[in-house]
């Protein structure tokens, strides 16, 4: 939402969610107040790593996730991380479905090639906003921009959900109609993020020598 700076945000969160009460501050006016305040928060968990190249390191895709529910307060930083992206003139140009209902993670299954690990803890839907990229482009740029706005902030959650002692599956193979249909929106979906406990630790997988992957022109 665009607001001037002198104007209070009439609705703070969407609807149905609430982030845990214990993590933010009591001022809720500004938006960049309950975004710096939500990251900012002490946390009770003592392993959270905020080395960020460790982080990159060891995150790791699951498949497999174990029961347990993912705590509220981690639920928002990463949520909250997505907010904190780089995207074309700040601008934002995405929206975050954040799923909860088990019905609708079903038929995300269904959506997502029958992939059964879509239906886990925390499903984040990353969709385009075109609409909110205020630049003067033809359509089709703004579409790149916009994609370009969403795989980034579903990146950042990603990394945010690995220094949380999470872990996640990024899910690009999905019939767009249907998650459309499914979640109830005109947006175009450009990816999924499925969240949770892992249920059991990944090692390191073999990747690219620098010297393979660099191109110096």
């Amino acid at each position: 939402m665009a607001r001037g700076n002198n104007v209070k945000e009439t609705r703070i969160w969407p609807k149905n969610y609430v982030p845990d009460p214990k993590t933010v501050a009591a001022d809720f006016d500004f938006r960049n107040r309950l975004l710096n305040s939500i990251l900012t928060s002490k946390v009770p968990d003592e392993h959270i790593n905020t080395d960020l190249f460790y982080v990159m390191t060891t995150r790791r895709s699951t498949r497999k996730f174990s029961a347990r529910a993912v705590e509220q307060w981690k639920i928002d930083k990463i949520i909250a991380a997505a907010d904190t992206a780089p995207t074309a003139g700040n601008f934002q140009g995405f929206e975050i479905f954040y799923v909860k209902d088990p019905k609708v993670k079903e038929k995300l299954v269904e959506a997502a090639n029958n992939q059964p690990y879509v239906n886990t803890a925390v499903v984040l839907v990353f969709c385009m906003n075109l609409d909110r990229v205020k630049l003067d482009f033809p359509k089709e740029i703004l579409a790149k921009f916009s994609i370009q706005d969403a795989t980034l902030a579903a990146a950042y959650s990603q990394l945010a959900a690995s220094a949380l002692g999470l872990s996640s599956i990024w899910i690009g193979m999905i019939d767009e109609a249907k998650v459309m249909k499914v979640i109830g929106t005109n947006l175009r979906p450009s990816s999924l993020l499925c969240i949770g406990y892992p249920a059991q630790k990944r090692g390191p997988k073999s990747r690219r020598k620098l010297k393979d992957l660099i191109h110096v022109v």
